[in-house]
């Protein structure tokens, strides 16, 4: 991927980490221009957002704050992780669930 690539699709890396509604915005403006950079990260996006999601239910039903700081801060440092990655322009993949993630929202066009 070159430099040109990189930087054209920075800020839509960037916004698809900002909540759900973040990951739709940079999915649907990226469909006018297919850029591989902001779809890496909208994949990684998305994967962390549905996981945010499933893992929260099951958490909301425990009645402890050291639970639920846990699951607050491990989400924080992997969302921080993947926007670190779309700032500096690299393909920083989720530890254990990057290839899961890039595999399991890969559009049937590409």
């Amino acid at each position: 991927m070159d430099q040109n690539t990189i930087d054209e699709g920075k800020t839509l890396g960037l916004v698809a980490y900002l909540t759900l509604f973040g990951t739709l915005i940079a999915y649907f403006m990226n469909q006018d221009k297919r850029n591989p950079f902001t779809a890496f990260h909208i994949r990684q996006a998305l994967g962390l957002g549905f996981l945010y999601v499933i893992i929260g239910f099951f958490i909301s039903y425990f009645d402890s704050w050291m639970i639920t700081y846990s699951f607050w801060i491990f989400f924080s440092v992997l969302f921080f992780y993947g926007l670190f990655g779309a700032i500096t322009g690299k393909l920083n993949k989720i530890p254990l669930l990057g290839d899961f993630f890039q595999k399991a929202f890969k559009s049937r066009e590409q």
